[in-house]
């Protein structure tokens, strides 16, 4: 396992108003957490408002009058959420002219809430706030009645899908985190995923505020990048790529056991441990994004007829009866939502007209950054990343002889794929371990497809290629061997 380092060296821990530090630590919030909570803050940003004004560090205004005097502002650090490198959450404490608590919220998955108890007041123990910690993803409630409600979504996060985030950049930190990368989300992906957990629901573990370092925010916000890389670096150089969670992509979802390219084919991907998705998209002739491999409809439904000269109405009038129909575009965003499920978007067509729609529905359903869209057409790839710089982007390509880092930088691209099981019966043979060092030592990511041998799966696996795409993704469910 990596050694922790604190890092708090490199903070900038002056204090230059004694009497906001004092009121801070005077009013600090109390934690309840869940018992197996691996992950305590380490750092607190504060903000004392005196007068109304906006928030240095979260969307939203504070707005003093009546009663309310003073409000202190607690943007709370953590290395760690459990499926992603870096946590902020926030705390205000509402005090009245005499420096009483007279209300208090906190933050809840990118929005705030009031904190009361049953009375309507603010919740406290020992003259403190005291607030509940969603298990190993911190956002607060009043009470364990709020958390016992995503129970089910809480048991995903911090077991299957510990680490599905990766490096997390924020609105906030837009332009000042450079460390989310392929190599750096696949070595926190890992890492984190050692510290998956089952949760007991259970918040016995107290942890006061006051026993950490605060520093006012404009000082913790200026640090945060550069922990942030440290980590991503350190976890990169440390981690062995070849013993790291292997992505596993279900290809047309878990189409050896259902229909290809159907929402029950993502369905049981998720069921057998899928990070991704591979999915096909083309359009109708009434431009409406749906996923299927196939020009036409002949393979896979047995008719005549292209997809593009069918609108979506007649598309499904034609559908046989008892066979799935070909989903939209946005069904299957909205599955992948549900599930925690990314996307490997397979690009058949890229114009003005349609990539917009889906980089929106990406947007929208929230998968924009846990997504890749992958084309052999290196003018589609670099339109792609022009037209959205967060989203990941894989060139796919049949030659032996292509210099992939030289490929992969022309269309400034995050991950190569060789297509090469089409002349190779044993693809792993045609990557050396140059090859994968030179690719990786570029900050690139590999995918490979797709495979259902476990002796071609282990091999790649050993060979340290980030990501393969299988018909069969229950071959591809391992835990990172450096847990052991």
């Amino acid at each position: 396992m990596i050694a922790h380092n604190d890092g708090l060296n490199t903070l900038d821990q002056s204090i230059p108003d004694p009497d906001d530090y004092a009121l801070a630590l005077r009013h600090a919030p109390r934690i309840r957490f869940d018992t197996r909570e691996p992950f305590m803050p380490s750092v607190v940003g504060y903000t004392v408002f005196r007068d109304s004004g906006p928030s240095p560090s979260f969307p939203r205004d504070i707005t003093l009058n009546g009663e309310a005097k003073t409000v202190i502002e607690y943007a709370i650090w953590w290395d760690w959420d459990i499926q992603h490198l870096y946590e902020l959450e926030h705390i205000w404490v509402w005090l009245d002219e005499n420096d009483n608590v007279i209300a208090s919220e906190a933050s809840w998955h990118g929005g705030l809430h009031p904190m009361v108890d049953e009375n309507g007041n603010p919740p406290m123990e020992h003259g403190r706030v005291t607030v509940y910690s969603e298990s190993g993803k911190h956002a607060f409630a009043p009470s364990p009645a709020w958390l016992l409600e995503r129970a089910p979504r809480t048991r995903q996060s911090c077991g299957p899908k510990a680490g599905r985030m990766g490096v997390l950049v924020t609105p906030l930190f837009e332009g000042k985190i450079a460390s989310r990368t392929p190599l750096a989300n696949r070595a926190v992906h890992s890492y984190l995923q050692c510290h998956a957990f089952e949760p007991s629901f259970e918040y016995n573990k107290v942890f006061d505020l006051e026993s950490v370092v605060h520093v006012p925010w404009a000082q913790l916000q200026a640090w945060i990048p550069q922990r942030v890389a440290w980590w991503a670096d350190e976890l990169v150089r440390t981690l062995p790529p070849n013993r790291q969670h292997l992505y596993n992509i279900a290809h047309r979802g878990a189409s050896a056991y259902a229909p290809e390219n159907s929402l029950d084919a993502f369905r049981k991907a998720a069921e057998m441990g899928s990070d991704l998705v591979e999915v096909d998209i083309r359009f109708t002739a009434d431009g409406v994004a749906v996923v299927t491999h196939d020009q036409t409809l002949k393979r896979v439904y047995g008719i005549n007829g292209a997809v593009s000269d069918l609108t979506l109405e007649e598309l499904y009038a034609i559908t046989p009866e008892g066979m799935a129909r070909v989903p939209t575009f946005e069904e299957v965003a909205a599955i992948c939502h549900e599930l925690q499920l990314g996307l490997y978007l397979d690009i058949k067509e890229v114009n003005l007209e349609t990539t917009p729609q889906i980089l929106e529905t990406l947007k929208r359903y929230g998968l924009l950054k846990y997504s890749i869209a992958g084309s052999f057409v290196a003018t589609w790839v670099a339109d792609i990343k022009a037209m959205e710089p967060n989203l990941f982007t894989s060139i796919l390509f049949g030659a032996t002889n292509v210099d992939p880092v030289a490929l992969a930088k022309s269309v400034q691209c995050d991950y190569v794929h060789p297509c090469w099981e089409r002349r190779a019966m044993e693809p792993h043979k045609l990557l050396t371990p140059e090859w994968i060092k030179r690719v990786h030592d570029a900050g690139l990511g590999i995918v490979c497809w797709h495979e259902e041998r476990p002796s071609e799966i282990a091999a790649l696996r050993a060979l340290g290629v980030d990501a393969i795409c299988s018909d069969m993704p229950d071959l591809l469910a391992t835990y990172p061997a450096f847990c052991d």
